[in-house]
């Protein structure tokens, strides 16, 4: 093999590092575009933003007087879902003025179906949000003896709950079915979906673009 010139390997070189320079400066661009782009989109002329957000039967979170309500569609199989949680949580907490709507949307199959069962089922016990954060962030197979224990750590009753879901199966599984008809109405493709005010915002976004929709959806209103 010819050994390279000189000159080509000093071409090498400066293209390799005209490359690099390009890719940080994209990665940078990048950056500054996902903390500037519109986040969310405006469904209010689907006619159904109302009653999501005025849903009385979803559990829910913050002040009943909030000046922001925001809907969450999620599947605790979700990975994007369960990626996004922490900035959710994160983003609700700073702003201190969010009212935030649970609405469990299973796609994942039946485990998530199961699993969702179980967090609605838990409402009368008053556990849900301690439940839903244990089923978004812990492992497991979703099974009987991982969301017993999730139950358990979340401070609830299983046996209650078992008693608590037979007893209201048909109004679970009717509340999962508005849940899918909502979102089918503001054409959510998936989960999470984010729906703050009228602004909807798609996929696992973090803390700062939490933070913009929030503002953009208050200045929308």
């Amino acid at each position: 093999m010819e050994p390279a010139h000189p000159d080509r390997r000093r071409f090498d070189r400066r293209a390799l590092l005209t490359l690099g320079a390009a890719g940080a400066a994209g990665w940078a661009v990048g950056r500054v575009l996902s903390r500037t782009a519109p986040v969310g989109r405006d469904v209010r002329a689907s006619g159904a933003v109302a009653a999501i957000l005025d849903d009385p039967d979803a559990p829910a979170i913050g002040p009943a007087n909030a000046s922001l309500r925001l809907a969450v569609y999620s599947d605790y199989r979700c990975p994007a879902c369960r990626h996004g949680f922490p900035a959710l949580g994160e983003a609700v907490a700073a702003d201190s003025d969010v009212r935030l709507l649970f609405k469990d949307w299973p796609i994942f199959g039946a485990p998530s179906i199961r699993a969702a069962r179980v967090a609605l089922a838990s409402v009368p016990q008053g556990i849900y949000p301690a439940l839903h954060r244990r089923l978004m962030t812990a492992p497991g197979a979703f099974d009987p003896a991982h969301l017993r224990a999730a139950v358990s750590g979340a401070g609830g009753d299983w046996i209650r709950l078992l008693a608590d879901l037979s007893a209201q199966r048909e109004r679970i599984d009717a509340q999962l079915r508005r849940h899918a008809s909502e979102a089918a109405a503001i054409a959510l493709p998936g989960t999470p979906g984010y729906l703050a005010g009228s602004l909807l915002a798609v996929g696992a976004i973090d803390a700062p673009a939490f933070a913009r929709l929030f503002a953009a959806a208050r200045k929308a209103a």
